[in-house]
């Protein structure tokens, strides 16, 4: 069975590719077929980190977007769409004018959604907005990322995550935050999460023997919360 999963939220800078990134590389290490797709013109992380996975699309135009279904059901496979900021608009236009939630349904193809926020009160309202139009519609999954802030109170608050009725559509989790230094570091040399923790040999540049051990720790704790999610899709 095909999933499409879609990494969004509508803020900037709250860490969207790293999720992204984090799912590449959780589907390749489970084995799991997995392509990727850049909807951030501006900012292709998944090109970058691993291009020989991953294709552009434009969501301005039908005729790029459309990718991600024909993919979807022409073989099994896990879609990671990594989108930019302020993309809900776009999003919104192609799932309403194309019918794809009804046509997911009727395939039998999971849609994830992967909300990412920050703990800034502007992540509170926008949140709230999404999940009030498609809670109903599609899986949701908001993940409070640890690496850019730790009181979310706010948005645990929200009305919407705590309706007994979406109980089994909407989950929240929580993100650990890689040490600063170690992210930067592996994004300075262009390293996907597997050689971050597995490149140390040779002349090429690598990270430190700690800096790999946080980096492997922060990867199995985030591959936890991954599974969980996982597993509830395809069961």
């Amino acid at each position: 069975m095909s999933a499409i999963h879609f990494v969004g939220g509508e803020k900037g800078g709250v860490g969207k590719s790293l999720l992204s990134r984090l799912l590449s590389q959780y589907f390749l290490d489970r084995s799991m077929p997995y392509i990727g797709l850049d909807a951030d013109q501006s900012h292709p992380t998944l090109s970058r980190y691993y291009g020989d996975f991953t294709r552009p699309i434009n969501l301005d135009f039908f005729e790029s977007t459309d990718q991600i279904m024909e993919l979807a059901l022409a073989t099994e496979q896990n879609l990671v769409i990594d989108l930019p900021a302020q993309s809900q608009r776009f999003l919104d236009r192609w799932i309403e004018d194309n019918g794809v939630l009804e046509m997911c349904a009727d395939m039998q193809i999971p849609l994830v959604y992967w909300y990412v926020v920050d703990d800034g009160r502007d992540s509170v309202g926008l949140l709230d907005g999404f999940l009030t139009k498609y809670r109903d519609h599609l899986q949701c999954v908001v993940v409070k990322n640890q690496g850019r802030g730790t009181d979310f109170s706010e948005i645990e608050g929200l009305a919407v995550l705590n309706d007994t009725d979406s109980a089994g559509r909407l989950r929240q989790l929580t993100l650990p935050a890689l040490h600063a230094a170690t992210i930067r570091r592996i994004e300075k040399l262009n390293f996907s999460f597997w050689a971050a923790e597995h490149v140390k040999d040779g002349d090429a540049q690598h990270l430190s023997l700690m800096e790999r051990q946080r980096t492997k720790v922060w990867v199995k704790k985030a591959y936890a919360m991954i599974d969980d999610v996982v597993g509830r899709t395809f069961t």
